[in-house]
């Protein structure tokens, strides 16, 4: 049976063993797309995140609402290292490139480093909006990136074996590898 990933929460059975040290092994290792790959690496700093998620209207609502329904529609999809289409699969620039493509006739760069530096608006973590791209990464580098939903949550497709999944920007690998947010959309 299948988990399903939005809305609420997750819930998870309590790690015992070595399973969370597999876990986290495999989530680092874990490639990205773009001939970029998540590498295992210590935090650079930790973003503080707020404790409540206000909501922040989108510069425009109704796209944001398309891309934001649109990759919604793709949890579940399998990672494909890169991927650009629900046929094949995605990684996770492939998935934002798409999603952007698809629903708001905007063509992106195909990376998620080449995202980040996209001219725009920096957003600060407080001042998230949907459909507003969330980047991660370790040592100045921007390995990862992944579409905000709203409440705190993003979707991306975050590795090889893994499908299209919700996440929260306060997960512990998260929070600690975010290294900020672009707004598309304006």
């Amino acid at each position: 049976m299948k988990a399903a990933h939005y809305p609420g929460k997750p819930t998870l059975a309590p790690a015992r063993g070595l399973a969370p040290l597999l876990f986290v092994s495999i989530a680092l290792l874990a490639g990205c797309g773009g001939g970029e790959a998540v590498r295992p690496s210590a935090p650079s700093h930790a973003v503080a995140m707020p404790r409540t998620w206000p909501v922040v209207t989108p510069d425009d609502p109704e796209r944001a609402n398309e891309v934001l329904m649109r990759a919604i529609s793709l949890v579940g999809t399998p990672y494909r290292y890169g991927g650009n289409s629900p046929e094949g699969g995605f990684d996770c620039s492939g998935l934002v490139g798409y999603v952007f493509r698809d629903m708001a006739h905007v063509q992106l760069p195909r990376t998620s480093s080449a995202l980040d530096g996209m001219q725009g608006p920096r957003i600060a973590p407080e001042r998230l909006a949907a459909a507003d791209l969330v980047f991660f990464g370790s040592g100045g580098t921007v390995s990862h990136v992944g579409i905000y939903v709203g409440e705190g949550r993003f979707v991306h497709a975050p590795r090889t074996g893994g499908t299209v999944r919700l996440d929260h920007l306060d997960g512990p690998w998260w929070r600690d590898h975010y290294t900020g947010a672009r707004r598309v959309l304006r």
